[in-house]
C-alpha cells in the first residue's frame, strides 16, 4: 500500500505541477493578448465596464432568482404532502366511531401538524427569500438596459476586448477547476499514505515488543576453530593407547612396566611361601619362573609391537 500510494503521489504530483504550469501561461498570454487589445480600442473600454459588469450581476441575480423558486417549489410541495397526512389521521379518527380516540390515530395526527407546521415555515421563508431575489433580479435587468443606452457608441467599441476576455475567464475557469480537483486528489492520497505507515508502524512496534516479551534460553556457545587440536588424550599408568598417535610419556610407563614385571620382588610378600617344603618350594620356584618367563614374553611381545607402531607413524 505504501508503494502504490507513493507511486500515485509523484503522478498526481506531475500532473498538479503540469496543471498549474498551464495556468499559469494562459494567464500570462490572456493578460498580454488584453493589455495589447486594450492599447488599440483605448478609453471606450473604461467607459463600457459598467455595463459589463451591470451585466455579470444581472446574470447572477438571475441564476439566484432560479435557486429561490427551486426552493419555493419544494416548499410548497412538502406543505401540501403534510396537509395530506393530516388529512388521512383525521378520516382514520373520524372512522373509529368510539368515544375514546385511538392512541395510535392520535400520535399520528399530532406528528402530521408538526410537518405541517414545519412545511408553512419553509414555505413562507422561500417565498420572501423568492421575492428578494426576483427584485434584485429585475433592478439589475433594468441597470443593464439603461447602461445600454446611455454607452451603446462605447459598448460597440470595446466588445472586441470583453469578448476575448470572456473566452480567457472561461478558460482559465476550466484550468482552475482542473487544478483544484488535483490538489484534492493528492490530499486524499496522501492522507491514505499517511494512515499506511502508521498501520505499518504499529506493526513493527507490536513485533519488537513480542521479541521482548519472548523468553529466549542461552544457546550453548560452540568451541572455537583449533580447540580441538589442544586438547591432548592423557595416557595414564597401565593403559593401551587406543590412537595411532602414541606419546614418549606412554613409551616410557610400558618400559618401566616390564622392568617390574622382570623382577621378583612383588613374590616376597606370599604368606605361604615360608611354609612350604624344600621340593615343594623348588617345584613352585620352577613354575613361577615359567610363569614369569611366559609373562615376560607376553610383555616384550606386545611393547615390540607398540613400539613398531609408533615408529611406523
Amino acid at each position: 500500500q505504501l508503494n502504490e500510494a507513493s507511486a500515485e503521489i509523484n503522478k498526481l504530483e506531475l500532473q498538479l505541477d503540469d496543471a498549474r504550469s498551464n495556468y499559469r501561461k494562459i494567464l500570462t498570454e490572456s493578460a498580454r493578448k488584453l493589455n495589447a487589445q486594450s492599447s488599440q480600442l483605448g478609453s471606450c473600454i473604461e467607459k463600457a465596464r459598467p455595463y459589463y459588469e451591470a451585466r455579470r450581476l444581472a446574470k447572477e441575480a438571475q441564476q439566484e432568482t432560479q435557486k429561490a423558486a427551486l426552493r419555493f417549489e419544494r416548499a410548497v410541495s412538502m406543505h401540501t404532502a403534510a396537509r395530506e397526512m393530516v388529512y388521512v389521521a383525521e378520516q382514520g379518527l373520524m372512522a373509529d366511531g368510539k368515544n375514546t380516540l385511538d392512541p395510535t390515530w392520535q400520535e399520528m395526527l399530532n406528528h402530521a401538524t408538526g410537518k405541517v407546521n414545519e412545511a408553512e415555515e419553509e414555505r413562507l421563508r422561500s417565498e420572501r427569500e423568492h421575492m428578494r431575489v426576483t427584485k434584485a433580479c429585475q433592478e439589475a435587468e433594468a441597470r443593464v438596459q439603461t447602461l445600454q443606452k446611455s454607452l451603446k457608441k462605447a459598448i460597440i467599441k470595446s466588445k472586441p476586448y470583453f469578448e476575448l476576455k470572456a473566452q480567457f475567464n472561461h478558460i482559465l475557469e476550466e484550468h482552475k477547476t482542473t487544478v483544484l480537483q488535483l490538489e484534492e486528489a493528492v490530499s486524499k492520497v496522501k492522507t491514505r499514505y499517511s494512515v499506511a505507515l502508521r498501520n505499518l508502524e504499529q506493526i513493527s512496534e507490536e513485533i519488537h515488543a513480542q521479541r521482548g516479551t519472548r523468553v529466549t534460553c542461552p544457546s550453548l556457545r560452540s568451541p572455537p576453530v583449533g580447540a580441538e587440536l589442544s586438547e591432548r588424550p592423557v595416557v595414564k599408568k597401565g593403559e593401551r593407547c587406543g590412537s595411532d598417535s602414541v606419546s614418549v610419556f606412554s613409551l616410557q610407563t610400558i618400559a618401566s612396566d616390564l622392568e617390574r614385571y622382570d623382577s621378583v620382588d612383588h613374590l616376597g610378600d606370599l604368606s605361604d611361601v615360608s611354609s612350604m617344603t624344600g621340593e615343594e618350594r623348588e617345584g613352585e620356584k620352577g613354575r613361577e619362573e615359567e610363569r614369569r618367563d611366559r609373562a615376560s614374553d607376553i610383555r616384550k611381545q606386545e611393547f615390540s609391537k607398540t613400539h613398531h607402531r609408533s615408529f611406523s607413524l
